[in-house]
């Protein structure tokens, strides 16, 4: 008997479901418990003892609390969800920006990337409990007591001034101050985002460029009509990337962690955690959902 040949796009399916195996069983083995059991202490009150923990169910009382009773959630959730809408934009434009000048040719490229991705060892471990802590605090401190602190509000304020003078819209105006007055945040998250708009750069195939250059394309007409479109599928996931590493570290999930380990309240922390769990799935598929009509996905 002889076997059907699969056709290219049912091998691409199967291509697929190779690739999402390995994460499908870390998942099944590592993940599926811990996950079923939160929704279970999120709809009860825990209680730990000497001889274990004790649930007694009491419905969504948890999650009410959290959205209706607690004193700051609400509060943070709603900050936390304003910094994605504010910063995830200026992530991404930075990102690519200094993408392509990086994927230029010009002395000392290489120490140029390294000085780039610098943020993200920056931002792990130990540096960032340092980053957080007294030490750093202290620093900025003396630094602002020596430069003046009143010189950076008086840059953004004549920046603010001009910007409106020159005919901008006050609503753009305040989000562009407001970006200078983020700059480290916004740098200190774009090292891995950099690098994958500098892998996508690499791979895009030099004779489109050659054959634009022959037509009399201009640097910005490739830039539209080369470089983005070919890039649009890595903004999609650096889009999904940022979303999640910025909720990852927010003040929301400190919250969380702190209701369940200093306050001990791990019915309510749980359900913190499944109503932060169900904002970011929904900003993500609204995210994804609008960006990914615009993607172009090379044959």
């Amino acid at each position: 008997m002889k076997l059907k040949k699969l056709s290219l796009e049912q091998k691409n399916r199967y291509y697929g479901l190779y690739f999402i195996l390995p994460w499908f069983i870390g998942f099944l083995f590592l993940f599926m418990v811990p996950l079923i059991s939160s929704f279970r202490y999120s709809l009860s009150n825990l209680q730990v003892s000497n001889e274990g923990f004790t649930l007694e169910f009491i419905g969504l009382a948890n999650f009410r609390e959290a959205l209706l009773s607690h004193e700051s959630y609400v509060r943070m959730l709603t900050e936390s969800v304003l910094n994605i809408v504010v910063n995830t934009p200026l992530i991404i434009i930075f990102s690519l920006f200094f993408a392509v000048i990086l994927n230029q040719k010009f002395r000392g490229r290489v120490l140029s990337r390294a000085i780039f991705f610098l943020p993200v060892i920056l931002a792990s471990g130990i540096i960032a409990s340092i980053e957080n802590g007294d030490l750093m605090q202290s620093v900025v401190r003396n630094a602002n007591d020596m430069t003046g602190g009143g010189l950076s509000v008086l840059k953004n304020l004549d920046l603010t001034i001009m910007l409106l003078e020159s005919g901008m819209s006050p609503i753009l105006v305040e989000y562009l101050t407001g970006a200078v007055s983020r700059i480290y945040e916004i740098v200190s998250q774009s090292g891995v985002q950099i690098l994958i708009f500098l892998a996508g750069l690499q791979s895009i195939s030099p004779s489109l460029y050659e054959a634009a250059k022959i037509e009399g394309a201009t640097g910005y007409e490739a830039f539209w009509k080369i470089t983005f479109p070919m890039l649009s599928p890595l903004i999609l996931t650096n889009l999904v990337y940022t979303i999640v590493d910025s909720f990852i570290s927010d003040q929301t999930s400190r919250l969380v962690v702190d209701t369940a380990f200093k306050s001990f309240n791990f019915g309510l922390s749980a359900a913190m955690s499944w109503i932060y769990f169900a904002v970011i799935a929904l900003i993500l598929w609204v995210t994804t959902a609008l960006v990914s009509r615009k993607v172009f996905y090379q044959n």
